[in-house]
C-alpha cells in the first residue's frame, strides 16, 4: 500500500490493548515514561492525594520524589525508584525524609541521591541516600533553618563540581562578606585545566601588542594569530590560528612597555589532522624559558615543566593555565609549538596573565581584557599631564601623569587621582603603587608625600597610608594587603591618591609635584579566611556576621563538616555564597516561607540566574521580580524589571534561558501578554523572546531535551504568533531550531507537575519521564495525522504529525447540522474474484420519500478529515496533502486552513499559494497532470469555491476558470464528500455529495467532470439523493457503488445503488428494506460486486448497523456495535499473516472499520478490523478534550494496489497489522485455511454433483498457475458453491492406488462448477429452460482454437446466452459480436 497515513479528530492516539488502563485517577500521581520519539507509557500511580515532582536518573534506575506514601504495587514514602531493566518499582530503605520532598539530584561520581524539601529528618531539608550502601544520611552540612524552611531545587554548577541548594531559608557566616574562592573564577569559562587560583588572574589587553604568529597557515580562515587573545566563538574558522603544515611555530608578543605577568593560558585546536601535543615560554627580554606549573586536568595534580611542556588533546579541555614561580616584569613572551599531531600545531586560545589585576593611569592603556565585564578606570581632579619616565627593563618607557601644586595648598584642595583595577575574582591581593625614580625625572626637588585611601570591597573598611614619592629609583611600594572584593556594577575596589596632610619636603619655585603611575594587584591566595589581615604602613579591617537567604554552595570533594543550621565560619564560604548573602539584603531580611527561590541556573559565563516568587522594593533592584542575575559578586535586575508572576523552572541552552512559570509578561509588559507561562531571555543581548504566544495555564516544570524544550504545567493549549492554538493537555514541546511548537509525540491530558531528562538510548536521543495528575494517556500524540508502516511483532510503527495543527481561524462557510461526512477515496484495484451484475433480480423498491443524512461525529478543530499522497518533484519527496478542519502559522502573522502539504521526511507544513481555503475539505483527489481535486464545504478568499476547487500543484495557482461552480438547492449550501475517480472512465473525475448542479448541467448528489473537456455531465439521469461515500466494482471499475441517501427512477428509495457505466443506469443493490438507514460508508472487496459492506445509522438515528452484500441478500454483520457509534469509513486492508477463512472475507485480508466505535465486547475504539466473523480492536484515539476521538480515513499512497498482486510487493509497501498481538489468533497458512473452509462448507444442494463421472465434452485445458487454483477456490468459498476439493476424496483415492490420478484442480466440470446461473443464484428450483442472457467475464485466457468454440482474452467482458451444459457455455463476445462455446470455469 506504499505509505499509509490515518487521519481524524483527534489529539492522542494508541494501538489497542487490553492490558493497558482505559483511564487513570486524576486523584493521584502518575508516572510516565517518554522515549525519544515521544511514545508515553504509563508506569504506575501513587496513592490518592500523592504528588511527584522532581526525578533524575543515575545508572539504569530512575529515581523521583514528592509528596506520597505508595507507588504501583509497592509502599514508598516520599522518595522511590524505578528500575529501567526491570520495569520495577522499589522504595529507599528506612530512615528516609519525614517530610514531603520537593527537590532531588543524582551525583553519578559519588554514588550519591541529593533530596531536598520541608523535613527535619534525616538532616534539616536536605537528606542523602548512599546507592552503595543503600542508607540515608544527613548532608555534611546538617540542613537548613529558618520558620518553614524547605529547598525547592538542587543543581549543578557549570563544572558539575558544585550543588547550589535554592528554596526559602537562612544561612549565616561569620567574618562577614569575605568568602573563599573554592571553586573556579565563575566570570571565566570554566576549564579543567585552570584553577581558582589562575582562573582569579585577568588577562593582560594586548590590543596594542605586536604579535607574529610564523610560519602560519596559508588557509585565510586560520591565519590570523589576533583571532585567538579572545576567540568570538568555538574552536573553527576565524577563531583559531594554524602554523603552516609540517613545521614547527614561534609566535612571539611584544608590548614595548613593562608589564607584570603571572603566566600564560592557552587552549588547544582540535581541528581534524592539527593540534599542538607540547610547547614552551620564553620571557623577552631576559630570554629565560620559564618553569611552568599546571595542573594536570586528568588526575587533578599540581605539575611543574620547562621545555616541551605538554598541551591536552583532550576537547573537554576549553585552556589551560599555565603559571610562573613568580610573578616576573617583562616586555613581551615567545612561545614555541615544539611538538603537535597530524599536520601541524595551532591554538584556538592565547592569553598572557597578569599577576592578578592591574590599572593604569593612562586611561587609553586600560584595554578591556579578555572575560571581564568592563576595563580597569581612573578618574581625577585638578589637572594632570603626560610624562614619560624610563622602566627597570631597557629601552622600554612608561608615561605617567604629574600635576603640580602650590606649597601649602590644604590636602582637601588639591588634586586627586583614582585607579580603579577591574578585579575577576575574590582572594588575597597585594596592592602595590608604582612610583617612577625622581632621577630620571630630574625632579627630586619637586617631590612630596601623598596620602593612598584603598577601599578593598563592599562592606569592608578602607585602608588609608602614606606613601613617599621622593623615591630616586623606581619603586614598587606596598599600599595595602588582604581581601578584594571582584568588581560589579555596584561596587568597585578604588585606589585613591592625593596630597597628604602633612606633605614632606619643601617644593621647588614654590610647588611640589604629584606622580601617578601605575596600580598593580598581586593574587597572594585564592582562599580568603576569617583571620586574614590586612597589612601596610597602618591600618585595618573590621567584619561582622552576614546572613544568606535562599542559595547555598557545597562543593562536592568537600570533606569538610560543617552545621549550616547555625552560624558558619566564613572558612566554609565559597564565593557564590555571597548569593544568598546578596539576596538577604537586597530582599530585606526576608522570612523563609514568605519568599522562595524555586529554580537556579548558571550560564557558562559564570553569571548565575534566580527565579521563584520574590520582589525587590529599594535600591537599584527596586521594581525587579521573579527573576534576578547574580554576576561580578552583584545582583542585576533583567530587562524590563523581570516576570510579572512567579518562576517554577529553568532550561539553559547555549545563552538562551527558558524559563516556566505562571507570568503573562515582564514587568514592563513589553511583550503584551504573550509570555504566558513560559519565556525566553537571551543571557548575551539582554532581551526576552516569545515561545509563539506561550501557553494557556500555569508551567510547573520544563527540560531540553534533544533540542527541544519539554513543557509541562496545568494547560490545554498552546499558542502561536499568529493567534492560533493547540490541543496539548499539559504537555507540550517547543522546537528551539524551527521556533515553534511541535508534536510531543505522546498525548497526555492532565495537570502535570514534572517532567526530566532520563538516560540515552543507543544513539537515539534521550527518554524523559513525566509525572502529574493524568486524565487520560495515550501513546501517540497528533493532532489528527499519524504515519503507519511495517512494525516489528508488538505492532506498526507509528509516526505522528510531526508539527501542531491549530484550531480554525476563519470559516465563512456555515457550520451543518447535517449532511456532513468524512470523504471515502477509494482507488482501482484488480479484482479476480466472481461478479455478479444481474439487475432485474433486485427487489422492486418502495416509493416513499428518502430519509436524511445523520449528524456526522463531531469533528472540532484541529481534525483532518482526509489526505492523499503526491510526489512532488521539486523535492523528489512523496508528501501528504491533508484537509480537514484546522489551520496552521506559515509565518509570525499569517495563518493558513484546511489544506496542508506535509513532508513526512522534514516534518514540515506549508500551505497552498495564492487563495486561502475558508471552511472545511472532506475530500481530496491528485489527477496524474497534478491537479488537486479539492472538496468539502467551504469558499475561497478571493474567488468563488463553493465546496469544490482545483488546484495546479505544478504552477501552485488554482484553477479557478476551468470548472464551472457547484450548486446547492435552495436554502442549502454545497458539501462534497467524495472525489474519485474509475479506470473505465479515464479523463474523468467524479464529485459526490450534497447539490443540486455542475455549472447548468442538473446532477443532483453527484456528477461527472471531464477534466479534458473541463465539462461537467450527469451519470444517469434517474437518481437524485445525498452521497456520502462512493466505491467501485469491476474488473475495469465498470460499476459505480453509491452510499447515502438516494432515490432512483419512479420515487424508489434506496441506501445503496449501483451505477453502470456502460449502459448508464442506476440500480438499486438487494432489498433496501434490509438496509435499516441511510449509509454513510461503503466499501467493496477488491472489485468484487458479490461482496459489498454498507455502514451508517439508522433511519431513526437510534444505533450504528453494518450490513454485507453476498451477492444475493443483505445481512447484519454489525449487531454488536452500540448506539454511540459512528461509522466514516470502511476498508479492505492486506494482512502479513493471515485469519481462518470464512465466507464473507478472504484470509489474506480484513475490512478495517473507522470512525468512533463502542463494542460490549471490547469497549471503544476508533479503528476495528473484521475478518468475517470478529471485531478486533485495533486503534483507539481521544480528542484534546480527553472524549473519544474519531477516526475519518485511512489513505495509501499507491494508485494500483490490489489483493490479487499485493503477495508480490516488497514487505516495505504491505501494512502490518498484528492481530495476532491484538486478539490472540493463532493463523493458519493462507492455503491450508482455504482448503479447510472449502471441506468444512460442502452445500447439500450441490452434493449431487460429487459423484458425476467426467463429463466427454469438458476440455482439458487447465489455470496455468497455483495463484489461479487459489483464486478459483477461494471464489467457490466466497459464494458458497461446490468445492473443487469436493471429487478428491479418500475413497476414490482408495479405489485408484496405482493409477494415474486426473488433476483435481483441472476445469472439468466435476471440480469446477460454473458460477451459479440466475436461477440457481435465488431460487434453486425454478425452471432452467428460461432464456436468460447476462454478463459475465473471462477469468482466464482461451485460444478457442476447436471448431466452434470462442477465443477468450482474461478479462474481456462476454455474454452469457446458454449455460445448461456443466461444462461447456454458449457465449458472445459484446466487443465483436461473435458467438461460440466457452469453457464454464473459465468464466464468472
Amino acid at each position: 500500500m506504499g505509505q499509509v497515513g490515518l487521519a481524524g479528530a483527534f489529539a492522542g492516539l494508541a494501538l489497542f490493548d487490553n492490558s493497558t488502563p482505559a483511564a487513570f485517577d486524576p486523584s493521584t500521581s502518575s508516572l510516565l515514561s517518554r522515549t525519544a520519539q515521544g511514545v508515553l507509557t504509563s508506569l504506575g500511580n501513587t496513592n490518592s492525594g500523592g504528588s511527584i515532582s522532581s526525578g533524575c536518573a543515575m545508572n539504569d534506575v530512575y529515581y523521583f520524589a514528592g509528596s506520597f506514601s505508595s507507588i504501583g504495587n509497592i509502599s514508598a514514602s516520599y522518595v522511590a525508584s524505578f528500575s529501567l531493566s526491570s520495569d520495577t518499582f522499589s522504595a529507599l530503605g528506612s530512615g528516609g525524609p519525614n517530610g514531603p520532598v520537593s527537590a532531588i539530584y543524582c551525583d553519578s561520581s559519588n554514588d550519591n541521591l541529593w533530596a531536598g524539601g520541608h523535613f527535619s529528618s534525616p538532616g534539616g531539608s536536605v537528606a542523602v541516600w548512599n546507592t552503595k550502601s543503600n542508607s540515608w544520611t544527613a548532608p555534611p552540612f546538617k540542613g537548613f533553618t529558618g520558620a518553614d524552611a524547605q529547598v525547592t531545587s538542587i543543581a549543578s554548577n557549570v563544572s558539575d563540581n558544585s550543588l547550589f541548594f535554592s528554596g526559602s531559608f537562612l544561612t549565616s557566616f561569620s567574618g562577614g562578606m569575605n568568602p573563599v574562592n573554592n571553586s573556579n573564577n565563575p566570570n571565566v569559562p570554566y576549564s579543567p585545566g585552570a584553577s581558582p587560583f589562575s582562573s582569579s588572574l585577568v588577562p593582560i589587553p594586548l590590543q596594542a601588542a605586536e604579535i607574529v604568529g610564523a610560519p602560519s597557515s596559508t588557509n585565510p580562515a586560520y591565519s590570523d594569530i589576533q583571532a585567538i587573545l579572545c576567540p568570538a566563538g568555538p574552536d573553527g574558522p576565524g577563531n583559531t590560528w594554524l602554523a603552516a603544515d609540517g613545521n614547527a611555530a614561534l609566535i612571539t608578543v611584544r608590548a614595548f612597555a613593562s608589564i607584570s605577568a603571572y603566566g600564560v593560558r592557552l587552549g588547544n585546536t582540535f581541528q581534524s589532522g592539527y593540534g599542538t601535543t607540547a610547547f614552551s615560554v620564553t620571557s623577552i627580554p631576559d630570554n629565560i624559558v620559564q618553569t611552568l606549573s599546571y595542573v594536570d586536568p586528568s588526575t587533578g595534580q599540581n605539575i611543574t615543566c620547562t621545555n616541551n611542556c605538554p598541551l591536552s588533546t583532550d576537547s573537554s579541555i576549553l585552556y589551560q593555565d599555565f603559571v610562573f614561580t613568580n610573578p616576573i616584569t617583562l616586555t613581551g613572551v615567545q612561545i614555541t609549538l615544539s611538538e603537535w599531531m597530524g599536520a601541524a600545531p595551532g591554538l584556538h586560545m592565547m592569553q598572557l596573565l597578569s599577576s592578578g589585576s592591574f590599572a593604569s593611569a593612562v586611561s587609553d592603556q586600560n584595554s578591556l581584557s579578555c572575560f571581564a565585564s568592563n576595563p580597569s578606570n581612573i578618574t581625577m581632579t585638578g589637572s594632570w599631564t603626560p610624562k614619560n619616565a624610563n622602566t627597570d627593563i631597557p629601552a622600554t618607557l612608561q608615561t605617567v601623569l604629574v600635576s603640580t601644586v602650590p606649597v601649602g595648598t590644604p590636602a582637601s584642595q588639591a588634586p586627586t587621582f583614582t585607579w580603579m583595577p577591574y578585579v575577576s575574582a575574590s582572594g588575597q591581593y597585594n596592592v602595590n603603587l608604582i612610583i617612577p625614580g625622581c632621577d630620571d625625572f630630574q625632579d627630586c626637588a619637586l617631590r612630596t608625600s601623598v596620602r593612598v585611601t584603598v577601599f578593598p570591597g563592599d562592606g569592608s573598611q578602607p585602608y588609608v597610608s602614606t606613601v613617599s614619592q621622593q623615591v630616586q629609583n623606581d619603586a614598587m611600594v606596598l599600599v595595602y594587603s588582604g581581601p578584594i572584593v571582584p568588581s560589579s556594577s555596584s561596587f568597585v575596589t578604588t585606589v585613591t591618591m592625593s596630597l597628604a596632610d602633612q606633605p614632606m619636603g619643601s617644593g621647588q619655585n614654590g610647588e611640589y609635584e604629584l606622580v601617578a603611575g601605575n596600580v598593580e594587584l598581586i593574587l597572594t591566595s585564592a582562599n580568603i579566611t576569617s583571620s586574614s589581615t590586612t597589612s601596610a604602613s597602618s591600618g585595618s579591617t573590621s567584619v561582622g556576621t552576614q546572613h544568606g537567604f535562599g542559595f547555598f554552595e557545597w562543593p562536592l570533594n568537600s570533606a569538610a563538616t560543617i552545621d549550616a543550621t547555625g552560624v558558619m565560619l566564613n572558612t566554609s564560604e565559597t564565593s557564590l555564597d555571597m548569593v544568598g548573602i546578596s539576596l538577604y539584603n537586597a530582599l530585606g531580611a526576608p522570612t523563609a516561607g514568605s519568599t522562595v527561590i524555586s529554580t537556579v541556573a548558571q550560564h557558562p559565563s559564570g553569571a548565575i540566574f534566580l527565579g521563584g516568587s520574590f520582589t525587590f522594593t529599594t535600591g537599584s533592584l527596586s521594581g525587579a521580580s521573579n527573576i534576578i542575575l547574580y554576576q561580578d559578586g552583584s545582583l542585576f535586575p533583567l530587562s524590563n524589571n523581570g516576570l510579572n508572576g512567579a518562576v517554577n523552572s529553568f532550561a539553559l541552552y547555549g545563552d538562551e534561558l527558558y524559563i516556566g512559570g505562571s507570568f503573562s509578561d515582564t514587568q514592563s509588559t513589553s511583550t503584551q501578554g504573550k509570555l504566558m507561562g513560559i519565556a525566553m531571555y537571551n543571557v548575551e543581548t539582554n532581551t526576552w523572546s516569545t515561545l509563539g504566544a506561550g501557553v494557556n495555564g500555569v508551567v510547573a516544570s520544563i527540560a531540553l531535551a534533544n533540542t527541544q524544550i519539554q513543557v509541562v504545567g496545568n494547560f490545554t493549549e498552546t499558542r502561536s504568533a499568529s493567534g492560533l492554538s493547540a490541543g496539548v493537555g499539559g504537555f507540550a514541546n517547543w522546537d528551539i531550531k524551527s521556533g515553534s511548537w511541535v508534536n510531543s509525540g505522546g498525548f497526555v491530558m492532565g495537570n502535570l507537575t514534572f517532567v526530566g531528562n532520563g538516560t540515552s538510548s543507543s544513539g537515539q536521543g534521550e527518554s524523559q519521564f513525566l509525572a502529574g495528575n493524568v486524565q487520560t494517556m495515550a501513546e501517540y500524540g497528533a493532532t489528527g495525522l499519524v504515519m503507519l508502516s511495517n512494525g516489528d511483532n508488538n505492532g506498526p510503527t507509528v509516526t505522528p504529525l510531526g508539527i501542531q495543527l491549530d484550531t480554525t481561524a476563519n470559516t465563512s462557510v456555515p457550520a451543518s447540522t447535517a449532511q456532513k461526512r468524512s470523504s471515502h477515496h477509494r482507488r482501482g484495484p484488480t479484482a479476480w474474484i466472481s461478479h455478479l451484475k444481474i439487475h432485474t433480480l433486485f427487489a422492486r423498491q418502495s416509493t416513499t420519500s428518502a430519509a436524511t443524512l445523520p449528524p456526522p461525529p463531531s469533528a472540532t478543530a484541529p481534525a483532518v478529515l482526509t489526505g492523499i499522497f503526491w510526489s512532488n518533484s521539486s523535492s523528489s519527496h512523496e508528501v501528504a496533502i491533508i484537509g480537514g478542519n484546522f489551520s496552521f502559522p506559515t509565518s509570525s502573522s499569517a495563518v493558513s486552513q484546511a489544506v496542508a502539504v506535509y513532508d513526512p521526511v522534514t516534518s514540515s507544513v506549508t500551505a497552498l499559494a495564492g487563495a486561502q481555503v475558508y471552511g472545511v475539505v472532506r475530500a481530496l483527489y491528485v489527477d496524474t497532470e497534478s491537479h488537486l481535486y479539492v472538496g468539502g464545504e467551504f469558499n475561497l478568499s478571493d474567488a468563488n469555491g463553493n465546496g469544490f476547487a482545483i488546484y495546479d500543484l505544478t504552477t501552485q495557482q488554482w484553477l479557478t476558470t476551468v470548472a464551472q461552480p457547484l450548486q446547492a438547492t435552495s436554502g442549502s449550501y454545497v458539501a462534497v464528500r467524495s472525489i474519485t475517480t474509475s479506470t473505465y472512465k479515464p479523463n474523468t473525475v467524479i464529485v459526490a455529495g450534497s447539490f443540486a448542479q455542475g455549472g447548468t448541467v442538473a446532477c443532483q448528489g453527484i456528477c461527472l467532470f471531464d477534466t479534458m473537456l473541463n465539462q461537467w455531465s450527469v451519470l444517469g439521469s434517474d437518481m437524485q439523493g445525498d452521497i456520502t461515500s462512493v466505491s467501485y466494482a469491476g474488473n475495469n471499475q465498470e460499476f459505480l457503488i453509491a452510499g447515502g441517501v438516494i432515490t432512483l427512477s419512479g420515487g424508489i428509495s434506496a441506501n445503496i445503488a449501483q451505477y453502470s457505466f456502460a449502459n448508464t443506469t442506476w440500480t438499486a443493490i438487494g432489498d433496501q428494506t434490509a438496509i435499516p438507514g441511510p449509509v454513510t460508508a461503503v466499501e467493496v472487496n477488491s472489485g468484487n460486486s458479490s461482496s459489498i459492506f454498507a455502514a451508517g445509522r439508522t433511519a431513526d438515528g437510534s444505533s450504528p448497523f453494518m450490513v454485507f452484500w453476498d451477492g444475493v441478500s443483505w445481512s447484519n454483520v454489525g449487531s454488536s456495535l452500540q448506539g454511540n457509534s459512528n461509522i466514516s469509513q470502511l476498508l479492505m486492508v492486506p494482512l502479513q499473516n493471515t485469519h481462518s477463512p470464512n465466507s464473507v472475507i478472504e484470509s489474506d485480508r480484513m475490512l478495517m472499520i473507522s470512525g468512533a466505535l463502542s463494542d460490549s465486547s471490547f469497549g471503544s475504539a476508533s479503528s476495528v478490523l473484521f475478518d468475517g466473523q470478529t471485531f478486533v480492536p485495533y486503534i483507539v484515539s481521544m480528542s484534546g478534550q480527553a472524549t473519544m476521538g474519531y477516526v475519518s480515513s485511512l489513505f495509501y499512497s499507491i494508485t494500483n494496489f490490489s489483493f490479487s498482486q499485493q503477495h508480490f510487493l516488497a514487505t516495505g509497501i504491505v501494512i502490518l497489522i498484528s492481530i495476532a498481538i491484538a486478539a490472540g489468533v493463532v493463523f493458519l497458512l493462507a492455503l491450508i485455511g482455504i482448503v479447510w473452509t472449502l471441506l468444512s462448507r460442502r452445500d447439500d444442494k450441490l452434493a449431487r454433483y460429487e459423484n458425476n463421472d467426467e463429463d466427454d465434452d469438458s476440455i482439458q485445458h487447465r489455470p496455468s498457475s497455483l495463484l489461479e487454483h487459489i483464486n478459483a477456490a477461494t471464489r467457490t468459498t466466497i459464494l458458497g458453491t461446490q468445492s473443487p476439493f469436493n471429487n478428491f476424496s479418500a475413497e476414490k483415492e482408495a479405489t485408484r492406488e496405482g493409477t494415474i490420478e486426473p488433476d483435481p484442480f483441472g476445469p472439468d466440470a466435476s471440480n469446477y462448477l460454473r458460477a451459479e446461473t440466475p436461477s440457481d443464484a435465488v431460487v434453486g428450483s425454478m425452471a432452467a429452460e428460461e432464456e436468460v442472457s447476462r454478463p459475465a467475464h473471462a477469468r482466464y485466457s482461451f485460444d478457442g482454437a476447436g471448431e466452434g468454440e470462442l477465443p477468450l482474452t482474461a478479462g474481456i467482458e462476454i455474454e452469457v446466452l446458454d449455460d445448461r451444459d456443466n461444462a461447456w457455455w454458449y457465449a458472445r463476445n459484446v466487443q465483436t459480436g461473435r458467438e461460440g462455446v466457452v469453457p464454464a470455469s473459465y468464466l464468472y
